[in-house]
């Protein structure tokens, strides 16, 4: 889905409310940019913002264009931009595959400028009582927490708040995370054969994903 197509609704995407709020021009980063998926819908709703991205691997050749990207691990060592450089963070299914979140949290407090805010999403501990997808979708996708070999540990979003919170770091929200279009198509793909649409839609339905906002305190 372009999300530009969002930008008079975003309220429709948990993803897409968060990055909607960011204030013109301003930088964000992406941590756990990945293939760049993410990244790409980001510039399609805001093209204002100025994108940072890091990975311990990455594919930034399909990142948007003007992207700076830092290859580097989080649980060894502190990314490269200084004190405040970040007006909004994301980081999305990303704590799940690490297994000390403790530096990654305190890079996101002291790359947030006063005021900023992150965006944490991460598997909701019940995926890991999911079914997985059967027959020929089986192995096709993450359905189930463990389907992803290289996640670690479930993240709940309570202990996750009470790690934000102890490097002084607001909580302002937290939930459920869904896209209420894709949620609203399960009904109709739940009925035909498997593919990566049905599993989305049937992932947004069920509320696959839990999120935390949290920002850093005003100066």
């Amino acid at each position: 889905m372009n999300w530009a197509k969002l930008r008079i609704a975003p309220w429709l995407d948990t993803r897409a409310a968060f990055v909607s709020g960011a204030p013109q021009g301003a930088a964000l980063l992406d941590i756990g940019s990945s293939d760049g998926e993410t990244l790409r819908h980001i510039a399609e709703l805001r093209p204002d913002l100025r994108l940072y991205a890091t990975d311990v691997a990455g594919q930034p050749e399909r990142y948007p264009p003007h992207c700076t990207f830092h290859r580097g691990d989080l649980q060894r060592e502190p990314l490269p931009w200084p004190d405040g450089a970040m007006a909004a963070i994301t980081c999305m299914h990303l704590l799940e595959h690490l297994s000390d979140i403790s530096l990654a949290v305190r890079e996101v407090q002291r790359l947030l400028r006063p005021g900023g805010r992150v965006y944490f999403e991460t598997p909701h501990p019940k995926t890991t009582a999911l079914s997985s997808p059967r027959g020929v979708g089986a192995g096709t996708f993450t359905m189930n927490f463990y389907d992803d070999p290289t996640h670690i540990r479930p993240v709940a979003i309570g202990a996750l708040a009470q790690k934000i919170r102890e490097v002084g770091l607001e909580v302002i929200d937290s939930g459920t995370s869904r896209n209420l279009l894709f949620a609203a198509m399960h009904p109709v793909y739940r009925f035909m054969a498997p593919s990566r649409k049905k599993y989305t839609a049937q992932a947004h339905w069920l509320g696959w994903s839990a999120y935390l906002i949290a920002r850093r305190l005003p100066a």
